[in-house]
């Protein structure tokens, strides 16, 4: 069953003046879109208001978004200030964002580093990675270690150079280890939640006004594959 964040189960990582961070939920979507759902970002600021009992109303910034089936780590800025900086930051790649996925076939290499050229599609909303340069693409790279393996699954942990659309998921589909439940990218089945086993662990950044490091790990959801991996 999809479970979806509200301002009473919200899972609030890290909060101060400046920013507030959140675990998210399978079912959150982080910023509005044609399905009409509330968003993530209109839950924050529902959750801001109540806490804080602020009159009028309460700004948020999106720095950065994770696809709705993926579930992790989302960073928001509660001032103007911190959001023009924090998008300088993630903008120029100065953060470091680790993930980690589960997927069906465990790749050839332990740990690669992979290298290829991503051409969005806006049909269907999804991105397919070529191994070479080709015309619209846009360079996409990360590295992934093998850290677990089960007795159908592996489980990689994933670092980013690169914010691509879609990217991990089809990066990995590319090199035949799609993520569990993810059937636009070659998956057997979904998962039941309608979720894909993507998550956002770990992100490390400079503090937008204090500018001291900040290092915040996100709990995975509580589901059978993700509890024996977190075990």
């Amino acid at each position: 069953m999809k479970i979806i964040s509200t301002k009473d189960n919200l899972e609030v990582l890290y909060e101060d003046n400046h920013i507030i961070i959140v675990n998210k939920r399978v079912g959150d979507i982080v910023q509005g879109d044609k399905t009409g759902d509330k968003p993530l970002s209109d839950v924050v600021k529902e959750y801001l208001k109540e806490k804080h009992q602020k009159p009028g109303a309460v700004f948020l910034g999106v720095v950065h978004r994770l696809d709705r089936p993926t579930t992790g780590i989302v960073l928001f800025a509660k001032t103007s200030k911190a959001l023009s900086r924090l998008n300088e930051s993630f903008k120029n790649r100065e953060t470091q964002k680790t993930y980690w996925a589960v997927v069906k076939n465990t790749p050839i290499h332990e740990q690669q580093t992979l290298v290829h050229y991503l051409v969005r599609n806006p049909k269907n909303n999804t991105s397919k990675a070529h191994i070479k340069e080709v015309p619209n693409s846009k360079k996409a790279s990360l590295t992934y270690t093998v850290f677990k393996k089960l007795k159908n699954y592996a489980a990689l942990e994933i670092a980013l150079h690169t914010g691509r659309h879609h990217q991990i998921r089809s990066q990995l589909s590319q090199i035949g280890s799609p993520i569990k439940g993810d059937l636009k990218y070659g998956a057997d089945r979904s998962n039941p939640d309608g979720g894909i086993h993507l998550h956002a662990r770990r992100l490390v950044f400079l503090h937008p006004v204090s500018k001291d490091e900040i290092r915040i790990t996100a709990a995975t959801p509580d589901e059978v594959i993700w509890n024996e991996i977190s075990r």
